[in-house]
């Protein structure tokens, strides 16, 4: 087998292959030769099969097995020669396409190809430590857990009618028909019957609620209301929708009760129990918060820390990646790029600049994960696939096949795991500084940690 090396340019390699017919032959006659102890055929003790026959019967398969395991032969002596990690699968350019091909398996011409590879960048990763991070940290106050409570004790309110000719306030429950229309002609889904509307809830879209306050048991209205541009249903996303809504009942709450009833009711104890389950609940959720905004600051410091040539192919089909999530969540939401005041080209400029971040920072992670020798363990794989198969209840038992049938996809859940294991090591070695924030500015949102 000789290799030579023909391209090295930036991260791309080429290599030619070639292998003389004669060495395939003579491999051929090896393999054909082992099989004379291995194979029955009709006719033949066992072992006194000839050679020549068994080529006429097998010759052609033992030619392509042959030919596979060469390729495989090469790819790894191109690697392990060239001290090189591959970022994508090599390309493979067989010598007269098809028909070359098959005058190798005839054992007609020399087995000559071409092998094109991007390689990943080489880079010192240096001294990681002390990277200054600010970490925000929310109190859980006794008034963020009333309000849970409060909530809670909603969601299992009475509700009684209240005196005839009673206005319906904020808080009181409305029960309606209503034919929703655009245009004026009704939509799909845009009717209803018996429909209890708790004004102020936020249940229903913008505008809605807040024209039923005032209205009587009895009474007919239209309301005119705007669905969300991010609604759910693309034909609706945007439109103003005009209500047809009879009111047939107004209703008052009754008293909002937090007792040891009401935390029975949802399985606790008492409701010291239920304070101290929404207290560590809402912990959870703010270390969580906590934790994604640490995060960004420390790929914001590796991504300034280091600057090197990314594979070209590896970036492209991460942009592809970026670029069709934004493409579907635009298509869901019925907006353009005028609507968000830029352009396709510039948004896909910008869109490149965070595929770009994204491998660069994920190549960083890799190589401070294997010089550091963090690994992940096949516990933690199975913990990851028990947790999503919980999210499908079920069919716990076809996701598991799913991932165990899968290597890919369980590659998929290996490498969150691998990067927060990298990260909390990072995070063991910065420099941190707690810093006192308010709920609201913990939990605020940050687009540009979705882009991360």
């Amino acid at each position: 087998m000789q290799v030579t090396q023909t391209l090295a340019e930036g991260l791309k390699r080429e290599f030619k292959i070639v292998v003389p017919a004669a060495d395939i032959a003579s491999r051929a006659d090896i393999q054909l030769t082992e099989m004379k102890d291995k194979v029955r055929i009709n006719g033949f003790r066992p072992g006194k099969v000839p050679v020549a026959h068994l080529r006429r019967l097998y010759g052609r398969s033992v030619m392509a097995d042959i030919v596979n395991n060469i390729v495989g032969e090469a790819n790894k002596k191109i690697v392990d020669e060239n001290h090189i990690k591959l970022a994508m699968e090599p390309k493979l350019d067989f010598e007269g396409g098809d028909a070359g091909v098959t005058s190798v398996l005839d054992g007609k011409a020399d087995f000559a190809w071409t092998v094109s590879v991007e390689v990943l960048p080489s880079f010192e990763v240096g001294d990681v430590s002390g990277i200054k991070i600010e970490k925000p940290v929310a109190k859980v106050d006794d008034a963020e857990i009333q309000q849970r409570l409060e909530a809670l004790a909603r969601r299992n309110l009475s509700y009684t009618d209240k005196p005839e000719g009673a206005e319906a306030a904020e808080k009181d429950r409305v029960v309606i028909d209503f034919v929703g229309k655009i245009d004026g002609e009704p939509f799909e889904g845009g009717n209803g019957t018996d429909i209890s509307v708790d004004l102020g809830s936020g249940s229903f879209i913008p505008g809605f609620e807040e024209k039923l306050i005032g209205a009587k048991a009895g009474e007919e209205k239209t309301i005119e209301a705007s669905f969300p541009s991010n609604y759910l249903s693309d034909k609706l996303a945007g439109k103003t929708a005009t209500f047809d809504v009879t009111v047939k009942a107004v209703q008052q709450p009754g008293d909002l009760v937090i007792d040891d009833a009401l935390a029975k009711s949802v399985g606790m104890d008492s409701l010291d129990k239920l304070r101290s389950v929404i207290g560590d609940t809402i912990g959870r959720e703010f270390a969580a918060a906590s934790r994604r905004k640490v995060k960004r600051q420390l790929l914001d410091a590796l991504d300034e820390k280091f600057s090197f040539d990314l594979p070209p192919s590896l970036l492209e089909q991460e942009f592809k990646n970026v670029w069709g999530q934004v493409e579907q969540d635009m298509k869901r939401s019925g907006r353009t790029f005028e609507d968000e005041q830029t352009t396709e080209e510039a948004a896909k400029e910008d869109y490149r600049k965070i595929a770009a971040r994204r491998v660069r920072l994920g190549l960083v992670l890799a190589e401070i994960g294997e010089a550091n020798k963090i690994q992940v363990g096949e516990e933690e794989v199975t913990r990851a696939v028990v947790e999503r198969a919980r999210q499908f209840p079920g069919q716990e038992q076809q996701i598991w096949e799913f991932y165990r049938k899968n290597p890919q996809a369980v590659a998929e859940l290996r490498a969150p795991i691998f990067e927060d294991k990298v990260v909390d090591y990072l995070l063991e070695l910065a420099d941190i500084t707690e810093k006192p924030v308010s709920k609201d500015d913990l939990l605020k949102d940050d687009e540009s940690e979705a882009e991360s």
